[in-house]
């Protein structure tokens, strides 16, 4: 019995280290979803086959994102997995997104990249979230953050956050963004309303909103380039 079991855990060890060896010779070309699973719960379950329990999860949620996005106490609850393991996967979004902010960093905004600037912010959302970035006179980018869990349209909150930083970073001019999970890029009439009442209220105190967005995973919705909508904005400098 004890040969056997030693047995196995060579077997076990070998096949790990033969996958390790193929990420690191090819990364997770020509992986399957449950291998690429497999491999990153390595690092948080050592000492078992993580096999059948990639499969049970992507047999459960679907796709490698989905799972990601499980609940923490769900995967420990359903699957027996430890805090640890269920924390791991719930990392790999954020660690995307950290990724991507930083790989290129950016000094300047404008129109023509804020939408990728901002659609980062959003890289493994699942519900609704605002953001903002502030520029200086000369385009600098200044700040570029979520704000608030929710369109900028749900509460006055977030609208006296905006004129908050706005005022306390000395900025010039602001970009917002909120992202739809539904993965519809319009903005709704409350949006577009929203929107005028910010540029008013930021014109106010001499700082121009230049855009508000609408972000899905793979759009997203510009309401200043949109000639009907344009028109809420105070600010014409940059009208279309």
């Amino acid at each position: 019995m004890a040969d056997k079991q030693e047995k196995e855990k060579n077997l076990h060890a070998g096949h790990r280290q033969r996958m390790k060896q193929r990420f690191i010779d090819y990364g997770f070309q020509g992986m399957q979803q449950h291998e690429i699973l497999e491999i990153l719960l390595y690092y948080a379950i050592p000492r078992k086959d993580t096999n059948p329990l990639a499969h049970r999860l992507l047999d459960r949620y679907g796709s490698f994102a989905k799972v990601c996005d499980s609940p923490v106490d769900e995967l420990q609850r359903d699957f027996g997995m430890s805090e640890s393991a269920a924390v791991l996967l719930k990392m790999i979004p954020e660690l995307a997104r950290t990724y991507s902010e930083t790989k290129t960093l950016v000094d300047h905004i404008n129109m023509k990249n804020a939408p990728e600037i901002l659609r980062k912010k959003f890289i493994g959302a699942t519900v609704e979230k605002s953001a903002i970035a502030l520029a200086d006179s000369n385009d600098r980018l200044i700040l570029c953050e979520i704000i608030a869990e929710g369109s900028v349209s749900a509460t006055e909150s977030p609208i006296r956050k905006i004129v908050d930083l706005a005022l306390r970073h000395n900025a010039k001019y602001v970009y917002l963004a909120h992202n739809h999970p539904s993965e519809m890029c319009v903005p709704s009439r409350q949006d577009v309303e929203t929107t005028h009442m910010i540029s008013v209220t930021l014109d106010g105190i001499g700082v121009i909103l230049v855009d508000h967005l609408v972000i899905t995973s793979n759009d997203y919705f510009s309401i200043r380039s949109h000639k009907q909508l344009s028109k809420v904005f105070v600010n014409k400098r940059y009208e279309i």
